[in-house]
């Protein structure tokens, strides 16, 4: 007998990012070849938290390189809330900014409707990335085990893809500027 499994709906909103971004040629990588040279795709879960914001910036000085393109991916518990919407996009065009200042990446956004942790891994079906990078919400071990957590969420489902769970400043990492 065969299981069915019936496909949750997939609801996501696309953000433009900021026209500020100059457009800039792809580099000359002649010593790079194969995978290397056409640039990776890296998934950045994130949201307005800090810990969030570090996990980017832990992503952007360990991980990215130049022919890299990093998808920026927020989700929401409704698409239709425009205050939720508009926060976010602000959000992201700072992180695309950002981005590009510091390591010369390429940034999409995408805000996805549902739950946090399904939302990622769906993501990370769709695009196949070379990693899936997610920040602590700073919870303690038995709090994460009782009400769940998104990282581990992630960790344990999603099968595409490598995913890094960066620990928050409070863990020590003081090697990102």
């Amino acid at each position: 007998m065969e299981t069915v499994v019936e496909e949750e709906e997939y609801n996501w909103r696309e953000v433009k990012l900021p026209s500020l971004i100059p457009i800039v040629p792809e580099p000359e990588l002649e010593r790079e070849t194969g995978e290397r040279r056409r640039g990776r795709d890296i998934i950045i879960a994130v949201d307005h938290g800090p810990n969030s914001k570090h996990a980017f910036h832990w992503a952007i000085t360990h991980l990215c390189r130049l022919a890299d393109t990093i998808h920026l991916v927020h989700a929401v518990s409704s698409l239709n809330n425009q205050i939720v919407y508009d926060a976010t996009q602000v959000l992201m065009e700072k992180l695309a900014v950002e981005a590009l200042e510091v390591v010369m990446v390429k940034s999409k956004a995408r805000i996805v409707e549902g739950d946090a942790g399904k939302a990622i891994c769906k993501e990370a079906e769709r695009l196949k990335p070379a990693a899936v990078v997610l920040g602590t919400r700073g919870r303690s071990l038995v709090k994460s085990v009782l009400q769940g957590s998104i990282s581990e969420y992630c960790f344990h489902n999603c099968k595409i893809a490598p995913v890094i769970i960066v620990p928050g400043k409070e863990a020590g990492e003081e090697s990102v500027v």
